[in-house]
C-alpha cells in the first residue's frame, strides 16, 4: 500500500504555468517549473483546493467511472449525505435512495446511518477518555493528512474511531453476503463521494490496513443520470431511508459536533480557517474545548469539488431537508454495532516530509541556509520563481530543487552587477590597464553570462505575464 497515494493529478498538457494553484495551495506543495505545474506527493494533502482555483481544468481529480458496477454480480450504493443537498426542493431521502435502486444498483447503505452510529460511539469515547480532549474529528482524510505532516503534537488527539463511510461500506458488505451468498470480491462497495479525499482514503485508509470500499463514484458523474430516475419514483417507492438529523446533518459544517450533544466544541471549515484553529491547537489558545470538527471543503462535505450545487445554497438544502426528521434512526443497539466501530487497527504516524534534512543537526544547518538566502531576496511572495514564497524559493535551493536566479528581482540585480564588471573591464582595456588578450578574454565570459541570464529572465518575464 504506497501511503503517498494521491487522488489529485495534473494535465501538464492543460497547465499553462500561471501560478494561481502554487498560491492557494495550503501545504505549498505545487511549484512551477520550466513553465509547467508540478506536484509535490509528499506534501500534498488531496483537499482538492488546486482543482477549485485552476482556470484551466489542469487540476482533475481521480475516481471511478460509472460502468465500474459492471465489474461486479452485486453492487451496494453508499450515498454521502452531500447528496442529498444537491437537489431542489427535495422533501423525503428516499426519493434518491429509490433512484439509485432505478439506476442499477441493488442495494443501497446510508452512509448518514454509519454516522449515526459514529456519533453515539463518539459521545461514548468522549466521557472515557477525557485525557485525550479537545478531540479532533478524523471524518475528513485531507484534515488527518494535514495533521500528520504539519502538525505531530496534535496526533495524539485525533479521534480514533474509523470513519462513516468505512463503517457504512463493513455493514453494507456483510449485509449484501448474508443476503445474496456470494463471494466478498463479486460484490462491490461503491462510495458516492463529494470530494477527492475520499478516494484517497479508500486507496490508503488510516486506521485500518484494507478499507472496504471497492470503488468511489463522483456525486457530480451520479447527479445527471439521478435526475431522470427520481422523476419516476411515484408513491409506490420503498421505505429505505435509516437516518435522521444527526446523520444526514453531517454533510455540513458542524452537523458532526451537533450529534455530540455538546456546547463545547469547535467546528471550522476552509482548509485556510482549519489550518488556524490548528496552529491555535498546537498553541493552547483553546481551553474547555472537548471536540474539534475541521473540514477542509467550504460548507463542510457539502463544498467539495466534485459536487455540482453552490456549497452555501446545498447547505440551506441540508438543513431543510432534516427539519422534519426523526433525531436519529441508527443506534448501537448491538455487538455486532460495536465491533464495527472500534478504534483503529493501525496507529497514525506523523510524516515528516517538511523536514529539510536527515537529522536534526542537518535540518537546524539547512534551516540557517535558508534564512540567509531569504535576506537576499525582497520579501514580496510574488509567486514569480514558481515557488508560493520567497520562503519556500529558499527551502528549494538548499533541497538543491531550485537556484537564486529563479528570482526575477535578484536575477536582475545579478544582471546590473554583470554590465557593470563589463563597463570597469572595457575601461580597463581602454586604458591599458590590463593585458589585452586577457581582458577580451574576461569580456567575453562576462557577456556569454549577461546573455544567459537575459535569457532566462526574458522566461520569467513571460511567466509572470502569463499569470497575470
Amino acid at each position: 500500500m504506497d501511503k503517498f497515494y494521491h487522488s489529485v493529478r495534473l494535465d501538464a498538457d492543460l497547465c499553462k504555468g500561471c501560478i494561481n494553484c502554487i498560491k492557494r495551495c495550503p501545504t505549498q506543495a505545487i511549484r512551477v517549473r520550466g513553465g509547467k505545474a508540478q506536484i509535490n506527493s509528499k506534501f500534498c494533502i488531496d483537499c482538492g483546493e488546486c482543482i477549485r482555483v485552476c482556470s484551466y481544468h489542469a487540476k482533475k481529480a481521480t475516481y471511478d467511472k460509472l460502468e465500474v458496477m459492471k465489474q461486479f454480480k452485486y453492487t451496494v450504493a453508499l450515498p454521502a449525505p452531500a447528496l442529498y443537498s444537491q437537489f431542489n426542493n427535495l422533501d423525503d431521502v428516499n426519493i434518491v435512495l429509490n433512484a439509485l435502486l432505478m439506476m442499477g444498483f441493488d442495494d443501497v447503505f446510508e452512509v448518514s446511518a454509519a454516522a449515526e452510529l459514529v456519533s453515539e460511539a463518539t459521545r461514548t469515547y468522549l466521557t472515557t477518555h477525557e485525557e485525550q480532549l479537545p478531540l479532533i474529528s478524523t471524518a475528513c482524510p485531507s484534515v488527518v493528512r494535514l495533521i500528520r505532516v504539519r502538525f505531530p503534537n496534535l496526533i495524539p488527539h485525533l479521534l480514533p474511531l474509523k470513519p462513516p463511510v468505512e463503517v457504512a461500506a463493513i455493514m453494507a458488505a456483510q449485509k449484501a453476503m448474508e443476503r445474496t451468498g456470494f463471494a466478498r470480491e463479486d460484490i462491490g462497495i461503491c462510495f458516492i463521494s463529494p470530494c477527492p479525499s475520499k478516494v484517497t482514503y479508500a486507496k490508503a485508509p488510516l486506521g485500518t490496513e484494507k478499507s472496504e470500499i471497492d470503488c468511489v463514484l463522483a456525486i457530480k458523474d451520479v447527479y445527471p443520470q439521478l435526475l431522470s430516475h427520481m422523476k419516476a419514483v411515484g408513491d409506490e417507492g420503498l421505505e429505505l431511508s435509516t437516518s435522521g438529523k444527526i446523520g444526514i446533518s453531517w454533510g455540513r459544517s458542524g452537523g458532526e459536533a451537533g450529534g455530540l450533544f455538546t456546547e463545547n466544541y469547535l467546528a471550522a471549515d476552509g482548509i485556510e480557517n482549519v489550518i488556524r484553529v490548528l496552529e491555535d491547537l498546537e498553541d493552547q489558545k483553546f481551553s474547555h474545548l472537548k471536540f474539534v470538527e475541521l473540514n477542509a471543503c467550504n460548507g463542510g462535505c457539502v463544498g467539495g469539488v466534485l459536487t455540482v450545487e453552490n456549497p452555501y445554497v446545498a447547505e440551506v438544502k441540508l438543513k431543510r431537508l432534516r427539519k422534519y426528521m426523526p433525531v436519529a434512526r441508527s443506534h448501537m443497539e448491538n455487538e455486532e454495532h460495536a465491533e464495527t466501530i472500534v478504534p483503529w487497527t493501525v496507529g497514525v504516524q506523523y510524516e515528516p516530509v517538511f523536514n529539510l534534512g536527515e537529522n536534526i543537526m542537518e535540518s537546524f544547518a539547512r534551516l540557517n541556509q535558508a534564512e540567509r538566502l531569504c535576506e537576499k531576496f525582497p520579501g514580496l511572495d510574488c509567486g514569480s520563481c514558481g515557488a508560493p514564497t520567497c520562503k519556500a524559493l529558499a527551502e528549494d535551493i538548499v533541497r538543491g530543487q531550485a537556484s537564486e536566479n529563479d528570482c526575477v528581482y535578484y536575477l536582475r540585480e545579478n544582471l546590473h552587477r554583470l554590465s557593470e564588471e563589463v563597463a570597469i573591464l572595457a575601461d580597463d582595456l581602454h586604458a591599458g590597464n590590463t593585458g589585452g588578450q586577457e581582458t577580451l578574454r574576461i569580456m567575453k565570459e562576462y557577456i556569454q553570462r549577461i546573455y544567459s541570464e537575459m535569457s532566462r529572465l526574458d522566461n520569467k518575464d513571460d511567466n509572470q505575464e502569463d499569470s497575470v
